[in-house]
């Protein structure tokens, strides 16, 4: 029976999970088309191989539109003797296209792959693997293999430098560590995609490892309340899957749990919310007026495009600061939003200068990516550090009661993001925006930046991003004041 084409990508797919290949195969339309945000990372990843390819000015681009066209083409520009891009190979099912193939001498060749990630990672080696045995069925000797990756402490000066934003690592010793059993892989995979049934595979790490897996199937059996709803339960929730437990309320007391965990059991159980009320009126009393609630949305792109700036250094392009003068006082709002294709952290920086004022509780959620953002922009601005500085000991971090479950409400299934506390608490939500997520935020601010939208989307889009980001900061005000109606009702 002639073997189906097993793909480098499919061959990837059966590295992770034998159920995920079998799909892909056999029946697609159970695996999920990747979102925007997934999308964009493939995007983003091209334009990555086109600048890699500077690395070799003398190189050929094959076209990879054409299969049948791009295997000719390969066997015809190998006598060329010059560095191959989007070569292809096939034989014996298996294929694959390599990102640059680099001669030697005559019939010896090395192998670069291009990632976007910041250093060499497992995957990346088995990736290379199957490119390897791909190329040895086809004839060729491969010398060295190498992983072409983001030099992340590169900084942007002018037009993009390929050769300081790349780091190139050789990684032959670990590809030949597992080369040997490449072809027996491959051969199984075969045999699980020609079979008539889907192999029965459970939830397990490998559902997010290396990749989240796009089969959403696996986990739809599982009910409410589950115990991979359990804060950071990690190893732990696939132990107890494989006793036969499924809710968090059936975990029995052998089971060791943190502090936080028994927490969170205890509220499945009864039904009812937790309350340290020492713990929130301490948080509450340690709050001065005036209180300014702050926010940023940020986008870290792969290639950098400001001055200036580093692979995914965090860019803020937003904020938004609601001022509660004194206690019981109605809040006013400030807000900025970039726009244009300018470096957004000047002006942004003079705005929030402008509205901050001088004493008084900067509250944040989750304070790791605020002081970051600041600490970044008092670096790249040296004319506002010891302003940046001043103010870093007036943040408070509202997530802290919550990862501390000082409260919580099993309605956060085990979370303690502002996405899940808020609507737990308050009974309002960011379901109806049409940007719900800060990655749906990044996302949208760089389509801005880039000119993917016409005026009239760009306006929607403002629009879009003004609601969220206003939503995090005026929720955070209702948190606080729900926090404080608790502790008085008791």
């Amino acid at each position: 029976m002639k073997r189906r084409l097993l793909s480098k990508s499919k061959y990837m797919n059966g590295i992770q999970c034998p159920k995920l290949l079998w799909l892909t195969f056999n029946d697609p339309s159970k695996i999920s088309e990747p979102d925007e945000s997934t999308q964009f990372m493939f995007d983003e990843g091209h334009r990555l191989g086109e600048l890699a390819k500077k690395l070799f000015p003398n190189g050929i681009d094959i076209p990879s539109n054409d299969f049948i066209g791009n295997l000719n083409q390969t066997r015809k520009l190998l006598k060329e003797n010059r560095p191959l891009f989007e070569a292809a190979f096939s034989s014996d099912g298996v294929y694959s296209r390599l990102d640059i193939l680099n001669p030697i001498r005559d019939g010896v060749w090395d192998i670069y792959e291009v990632k976007g990630s910041t250093s060499v990672k497992d995957e990346h080696i088995h990736d290379v693997s199957f490119q390897r045995y791909c190329c040895q069925k086809a004839g060729l000797e491969i010398r060295k293999c190498f992983l072409v990756h983001i030099n992340n402490q590169y900084v942007k000066s002018g037009d993009i430098e390929p050769e300081k934003l790349f780091t190139t690592e050789e990684i032959t010793d670990q590809v030949l560590a597992i080369a040997g059993g490449v072809e027996d892989k491959s051969n199984d995979m075969f045999e699980t995609i020609a079979s008539s049934r889907c192999p029965d595979i459970g939830v397990g790490p490998h559902c997010n490892e290396p990749y989240p897996c796009p089969v959403s199937e696996c986990w739809d059996s599982l009910p409410e309340n589950n115990i991979f709803e359990l804060h950071r339960g990690g190893k732990k929730c696939f132990d107890l899957l494989n006793q036969g437990i499924l809710h968090i309320s059936e975990i029995p007391p052998d089971v060791k749990l943190s502090a936080v965990q028994q927490i969170q059991q205890a509220c499945e159980i009864s039904g009812n919310h937790h309350l340290d009320e020492t713990a929130i009126r301490d948080f509450i009393g340690s709050l001065q007026y005036p209180l300014y609630y702050l926010d940023f949305e940020t986008f870290n792109p792969m290639i950098p495009i400001f001055e200036g700036t580093r692979p995914y250094q965090k860019i803020p392009f937003q904020f938004s600061l609601h001022v509660v003068e004194k206690e019981g006082t109605f809040p006013f709002q400030y807000s900025f939003l970039a726009s244009g294709n300018t470096d957004p952290r000047h002006g942004l920086l003079k705005e929030l200068k402008s509205a901050l004022g001088e004493r008084g509780s900067i509250v944040v959620f989750n304070q790791t990516l605020e002081k970051g953002v600041l600490a970044e922009l008092g670096k790249a601005f040296p004319e506002y550090g010891i302003w940046v500085k001043q103010i870093h000991d007036r943040i408070v971090d509202l997530y802290i009661p919550f990862r501390n479950f000082s409260y919580y409400h099993p309605l956060q299934k085990g979370s303690a993001s502002i996405k899940n506390v808020l609507p737990a608490l308050t009974g309002k939500s960011y379901a109806g925006l049409s940007i719900a997520h800060g990655d749906d935020a990044s996302l949208t601010f760089f389509k801005m930046v880039t000119g993917a939208f016409s005026n009239r989307e760009t306006l929607q889009a403002r629009k879009e991003l003004e609601e969220y980001c206003s939503l995090d900061t005026q929720g955070m005000i209702w948190i606080v004041e729900e926090l404080d109606k608790l502790c008085r009702s008791y």
